[in-house]
């Protein structure tokens, strides 16, 4: 377990438009993590958890090119709906790659390339984001095991890979538009996302 995140966490209540939560901070080195609890998890099984990696560009300015925006919207309304759950917010902008590189593959898309070929263009793999300190988050608060809403493969193994039983999967599929369907369809076909 990274003993530094838990050095100091500080809390404070966050009313929010989906509902009232309690929000934490985790400094991990140079990332810094966020978790939004709704009622008490301590002890809990089944507890529903989004693992929810940072999108500027769709979580904040609602863009179209992704469905980042719209899975964080339904998750935080599923939990905030729920007893108790947990929304954890990562520090992996661009899944992994960070905002800049992010933006440059952006450019590559407007190209003709998808989001897998832009980022291996870069010299990335499609994906770097990491799990472990997820499980740690979780045990912080001592959760004994969980619903994740997700439709990514890589996210269940990654987390149970690390100790944490998880129950179910609950879907987060959101309609497509014309900008996105094609990162959708590339994530199913070469990332083997869970979407219809």
């Amino acid at each position: 377990m990274s003993k530094d995140i838990f050095d100091d966490v500080p809390s404070a209540d966050f009313p929010s438009m989906y509902g009232n939560f309690r929000v934490y901070a985790f400094k991990e080195g140079k990332y810094e993590h966020l978790a939004l609890v709704k009622g008490d998890p301590t002890d809990k099984e089944r507890v529903p958890v989004r693992v929810h990696s940072q999108c500027i560009t769709g979580d904040t300015f609602g863009s179209k090119r992704c469905d980042c925006g719209l899975q964080l919207e339904n998750a935080l309304f599923y939990i905030g709906e729920r007893e108790y759950g947990i929304f954890i917010y990562l520090d992996q902008e661009g899944r992994g790659i960070g905002l800049f590189n992010k933006i440059k593959a952006y450019a590559l898309q407007d190209g003709g390339m998808d989001t897998v070929e832009a980022n291996e263009e870069l010299g990335f793999d499609c994906d770097l984001r990491r799990y472990d300190i997820v499980v740690d988050i979780l045990k912080y608060f001592k959760v004994r095991s969980i619903e994740i809403l997700t439709n990514n493969p890589d996210k269940i193994s990654g987390i149970e890979e690390k100790g944490i039983r998880i129950e179910d999967r609950i879907p987060l599929v959101v309609a497509p538009n014309r900008f996105n369907q094609t990162y959708l369809n590339t994530k199913r076909s070469k990332m083997n996302h869970y979407i219809g």
